[in-house]
C-alpha cells in the first residue's frame, strides 16, 4: 500500500481561552503564508482560562518569524510522524499494533479521513522512537 510517512516538527503556543484567542494565532500564521497540515487546540485543565494549540508545518524564515512573534515555539518534547494513505477499514489499528508489537509507546495520535484519504499524526516522546516508528511503518506499507 502506498503511504507517505515522514517526520513533522510540531509548533506549540499558549493562548487565552476566550472567543477569538485561537483565531488570532491562526490569522497571524495565515498572514505569513502558512498552510497548516496539522492543527489541534484544546484547553489546559491545569491552568484555568488558558489553552494550547499545536500546528505543523511552519516553513521558511517568514513563517518562522511570524510564529515566534505569535508565541509559538518548536516543541522539543514532541516528535511527530505523519502518515498519509488511502483509507481502508482497520488501518489505524494495523499501524498502532505494528508499533506496539515493536515496543514503541505513543505519546498521542490524531487521525482523520477525508474522502478516500486517511491522515494520522503520531506523537512520540523521543526522536529515536519516531525514527524507529518510521522504519516500522515503512515495512507495514511495503507488505499491505
Amino acid at each position: 500500500m502506498k503511504m507517505d510517512i515522514h517526520r513533522i516538527d510540531i509548533w506549540v503556543a499558549g493562548f487565552d481561552d476566550r472567543p477569538g484567542g485561537l483565531a488570532e494565532k491562526l490569522r497571524g500564521l495565515a498572514e505569513a503564508g502558512t498552510n497548516l497540515h496539522f492543527l489541534l487546540a484544546r484547553r489546559t485543565p491545569a491552568h484555568a482560562g488558558k489553552a494550547v494549540v499545536f500546528v505543523a508545518p511552519i516553513q521558511g524564515a517568514r513563517q518562522t518569524r511570524a510564529a515566534k512573534l505569535l508565541g509559538f515555539h518548536k516543541s522539543k518534547s514532541i516528535c511527530g510522524v505523519q502518515v498519509v494513505a488511502g483509507d481502508q477499514p482497520g488501518l489505524g489499528g494495523v499501524l498502532t499494533q505494528s508499533l506496539a508489537d515493536s515496543g514503541i509507546n505513543l505519546r498521542g495520535l490524531s487521525g482523520v479521513t477525508v474522502g478516500k484519504r486517511a491522515v494520522f499524526d503520531i506523537a512520540f516522546d523521543t526522536a529515536s522512537d519516531a525514527a524507529r516508528a518510521i522504519r516500522i511503518l515503512e515495512k507495514v506499507a511495503a507488505t499491505r
